[in-house]
């Protein structure tokens, strides 16, 4: 009868998952005001640097309110003049008796009224000339162009996305990973990422953030992985596999052969060393790998366990052994 003896050894599962290469930081880049886009000047794959145009609005109507607000600021600064004035002169005045108090004080009060107007017209004229600046869409990081909102002649809203630009650096994998794998997973695990197209480029990364909200229709998890510097041909969009070992603790592996089914519940044949007698002994069985069987429990070491012609052994028969296998 061939055999095998347990020995329990820290088990170790290696599973894949395919995922994506993404930038870790992205960035939307949106006008703050509304309006006609007259010109979009990068599209996807452009490269950008802090401070380049990227589109353009329609600005006709801001340089028209600049205008306008510029002209209330004059003719405020006018009116601020003459109030000015006119305090001084009522000032001189009362103190001599030709005006009133009642005269001064009112002059005062127009003089109040004109620095507030003055006030005012200088912020409206600021926040017109601003506008007119809001019509250009300037670039405020490093990066390349990974997706495009809107195109020339549509109107646009405030903070709408015209350019998505993945911003240098570093770089993600990222994948949809099932709860039961999570739970498995062992905390901050390596993994490591290989092109599917040319498995021969790797990289080695860890885990940087977990989604802590499952997606509704998958039921997986988005994990991001940050890669430690990843190779230039692991680019944007690209296809790739994720390889992490899950430690399943102390486990012992058998021929899937040496299975039995007792009641519904998975088992082996024991042999007792002494008599040569076989006993059903239940396991607990994580799970087969192919021909592997892997246990988890309800074995110990040194066991002698049946692996070939089980189904026609019965409880308390004496076998022969052969030379065992080591389990």
């Amino acid at each position: 009868m061939q055999t095998t003896v347990i020995r329990y050894d820290a088990g170790a599962k290696p599973v894949s998952l395919s995922g994506q290469i993404q930038a870790q930081n992205e960035t939307h880049l949106a006008f703050r005001i509304g309006g006609r886009l007259i010109e979009r000047n990068v599209s996807v794959g452009d490269e950008v640097a802090p401070g380049r145009l990227v589109a353009k609005l329609d600005s006709q109507d801001e340089k028209n309110a600049l205008i306008s607000a510029q002209a209330d600021l004059t003719a405020a600064q006018a009116a601020l003049v003459e109030a000015r004035n006119n305090e001084q002169r009522y000032r001189t005045l009362v103190a001599t008796g030709v005006v009133s108090r009642a005269q001064y004080d009112a002059a005062q009060q127009q003089l109040a009224a004109a620095q507030s107007r003055v006030a005012a017209a200088t912020a409206a004229a600021q926040t017109a000339r601003n506008n007119v600046g809001y019509s250009e869409l300037r670039s405020n990081v490093a990066g390349v162009v990974t997706a495009k909102g809107a195109e020339p002649g549509e109107v646009v809203q405030p903070g709408q996305m015209i350019v998505q630009v993945a911003r240098k650096g570093g770089k993600d994998a990222v994948f949809n990973v099932p709860a039961a794998l999570m739970r498995e997973s062992p905390k901050n695990p390596t993994v490591t990422v290989a092109l599917v197209d040319d498995p021969t480029i790797t990289a080695v990364g860890h885990v940087r953030e977990v989604s802590p909200q499952a997606d509704p229709a998958t039921g997986t998890y988005a994990v991001k992985v940050g890669l430690d510097a990843p190779p230039d041909t692991m680019r944007l969009g690209a296809t790739v596999t994720g390889t992490v070992t899950l430690n399943t603790g102390r486990v012992v592996t058998v021929p899937c052969a040496a299975l039995i089914q007792l009641d519904g519940k998975p088992g082996v044949w024991v042999v007792d060393p002494v008599s040569s007698k076989v006993e059903v002994r239940l396991i607990s069985l994580e799970r087969c790998d192919g021909s592997t069987a892997i246990i988890s429990s309800g074995l110990t070491d040194g066991d002698i366990v049946v692996t070939a012609g089980v189904h026609a052994l019965r409880p308390g028969q004496q076998v022969k052994l052969l030379p065992s296998v080591p389990g």
